[in-house]
Formats: structure tokens, sequence, C-alpha cells
């Protein structure tokens, strides 16, 4: 069950990672994180679980883990730089 969960866990995150890219806001960027923190918890409960597979799974997690934090920095940047936008449009 928790490999089910993980997995789905995991594929939130990318997707969510991918609209967060397009359409950043503070508020998603904190969802971002706790997915990302939450896919990294049931990796590592697996691992512990189940090391016989560690390898394969810390460099599938590493994969992961350097695609989606690519992702949220890109819509951090973009973030702070429409904030910015913002700011000096202001009167």
């Amino acid at each position: 069950m928790i490999l089910v969960t993980h997995i789905i866990i995991a594929l939130s995150s990318v997707a969510y990672t991918a609209l967060l890219l397009f359409r950043p806001s503070q508020a998603k960027l904190y969802v971002s994180y706790g997915l990302i923190a939450a896919t990294l918890a049931s990796g590592i409960y697996m691992t512990v679980i189940n090391p016989a597979s560690m390898l394969r799974t810390c460099t599938t997690g590493l994969v992961y883990v350097v695609i989606v934090s690519a992702g949220v920095a890109i819509a951090r940047k973009r973030f702070i730089a429409s904030q910015l936008d913002a700011q000096q449009s202001q009167p």
C-alpha cells in the first residue's frame, strides 16, 4: 500500500510542479515543497523497510529530486520576478 501511495504522491508532485511553472504563487510553492517532502519521506520509509533494492531506489529518487527541484527553482525565480515587476509598476 505504501508503494501505491508513494507513486501517487510522486506523480502528483511532478504534475503540480509542471503547473507551478506556468502559474507560480507562494501558496503553490509551499504545496510543492510539501509534496516533495512527502515523496522523500515515503521513499526513505520504503528503503528502510526493504533495503535490498536500495541502489535502484536511491538512483531513481535522486533523479526525481533533481528534476522536481529544478522545476521548483525555476518557478520560484519566475514568482519573484513577477513580484518585483508588480512592485515596480506601482506608482
